[in-house]
C-alpha cells in the first residue's frame, strides 16, 4: 500500500487541494482574501487557492507528525521576519490561518482532536491521503519506467 512518504509532497498537496476544492469539503472564509499568513509575511498570499493548499498541507502534516498541536504547526508555517536594521528572527504563523482550516477538516471528519495531545488524522482522512498518493504514484509510474516496480 502506498503512503505519503513514497510520493513527492508538492504533487500530493496540489492534488489534495484540488480534491478539497472540487468536492466543497472546505470553504475559505471571507477574510481569507485580505489577511497575511503571519507576522513574518509582508503581503497576503498571491494565489487565490491558498486556503485549499493550506488545508491539504495541514492534512499531510497531521498525517505524518500527528498527534501535533497548534503551536507546533505555527512554528512550521512561520518564517523569518525581515527587519532592515536588525537580525532576522523566527516568527510564528498566524493562529487563525491554521486553526480555521483544522476546524473545517475536523467537521468534515478528516482530522480528530485529542484532549491533551493535539490533532491526529482520522480513518477517513488517512484513507483519502493514502488513496490519493496511490493514484499519484501510478500516474508517476506511467511516465517514469523506474517507478513501475513500486506500484
Amino acid at each position: 500500500m502506498t503512503n505519503v512518504n513514497e510520493v513527492p509532497a508538492d504533487l500530493l498537496i496540489e492534488i489534495l487541494a484540488s480534491k478539497l476544492k472540487d468536492e466543497n469539503i472546505v470553504t475559505p472564509p471571507e477574510w481569507s482574501n485580505f489577511v497575511k499568513t503571519g507576522s513574518h509575511a509582508e503581503r497576503p498570499p498571491q494565489s487565490d487557492d491558498w486556503w485549499y493548499v493550506r488545508c491539504a498541507s495541514l492534512l499531510r502534516k497531521v498525517y505524518l507528525h500527528g498527534p501535533i498541536g497548534l503551536s507546533d504547526l505555527q512554528d512550521f508555517y512561520g518564517g523569518k521576519k525581515n527587519i532592515k536594521f536588525a537580525k532576522r528572527h523566527q516568527r510564528k504563523a498566524g493562529q487563525s490561518a491554521i486553526r480555521k482550516p483544522l476546524q473545517q477538516l475536523e467537521s468534515a471528519g478528516y482530522i480528530e482532536k485529542k484532549e491533551i495531545q493535539g490533532r491526529i488524522i482520522s480513518g477517513k482522512g488517512m484513507s483519502l491521503v493514502d488513496k490519493t498518493s496511490a493514484v499519484l504514484l501510478k500516474n508517476l509510474a506511467e511516465s517514469n519506467s523506474e517507478l513501475k516496480r513500486y506500484v
